[in-house]
């Protein structure tokens, strides 16, 4: 089993030291009683969302469609049936993944337009631009990871947000998860700001390098907007590279 220091060691090379210190003390906090107190640090990306094929005809039996039933995603991966009705509320939409018409969930993807309510904190993201989106909660069974789920799911989403006018995709992603970050940053991803909550009871703390850039939240009503405006980017869509790189990587993350 590692040591601490092992562990330390391993954290600082993955994720540097400034996150690892605020690793430390979210487990911390997560090894206090539950509902006590969390800390979370995210990055926000935007990715350029391409016309054409990612597979080039490849991966064909793995079927991608939407899928607007929670009870039939349910356990696969574990998420608490409060979240996925929130998403859905919300008009989020769920391309789901099987490999065959019986088989089971393969990978999900979601997609949601507009304003999006964070499920782990307290605080609403605001897209300013209409050519813009949200993808949430990519995920693939480990089982199949390494494979071509990753890159069908994302040739799913390009094709429907294209054909929707989107060419930005928006993206929320863990600082703890190096995973996630190192995929995301060779998909060539355009960095729109960071933020870190910390919570203790009711109580939320917001720090984030976008306007309000601090709030204090003593309530669940209590609710800080986030406004991204991804009309200034510059767009240089390539399906080409995104592709060469998920063969590369073909490895999603979990909880995005």
């Amino acid at each position: 089993m590692p040591t601490p220091i092992a562990c330390l060691r391993s954290s600082i090379a993955r994720i540097g030291w400034r996150d690892s210190v605020w690793l430390a003390v979210s487990r911390l906090l997560q090894a206090l009683p539950a509902g006590t107190g969390s800390l979370q640090r995210y990055r926000f990306v935007a990715q350029a969302v391409a016309p054409g094929s990612l597979c080039h005809g490849r991966g064909q039996s793995i079927a991608v469609a939407p899928c607007a039933s929670p009870q039939a995603l349910a356990g696969r991966p574990p998420r608490p049936p409060a979240v996925l009705e929130q998403r859905l509320a919300q008009s989020a939409l769920c391309l789901a993944a099987h490999k065959g018409a019986a088989a089971p969930l393969a990978g999900w993807l979601w997609l949601l337009r507009g304003s999006c309510l964070e499920d782990e904190v307290r605080v609403r993201y605001v897209l300013a631009s209409r050519d813009s989106s949200w993808d949430l909660d990519v995920w693939v069974d480990p089982e199949l990871r390494g494979g071509l789920v990753f890159a069908r799911l994302w040739e799913e989403a390009n094709t429907l947000l294209h054909a929707q006018g989107v060419r930005w995709s928006c993206s929320r992603i863990s600082r703890f998860n190096a995973g996630s970050l190192a995929a995301h940053a060779r998909l060539g991803t355009v960095s729109l700001g960071t933020a870190t909550f910390l919570r203790w009871g009711n109580w939320q703390w917001m720090l984030a390098s976008l306007p309000p850039y601090l709030h204090l939240s003593r309530h669940a009503g209590s609710v800080p907007e986030l406004h991204f405006n991804t009309s200034r980017l510059p767009y240089f869509p390539s399906l080409e590279l995104t592709c060469r790189l998920l063969k590369q990587t073909a490895k999603p993350s979990i909880k995005l």
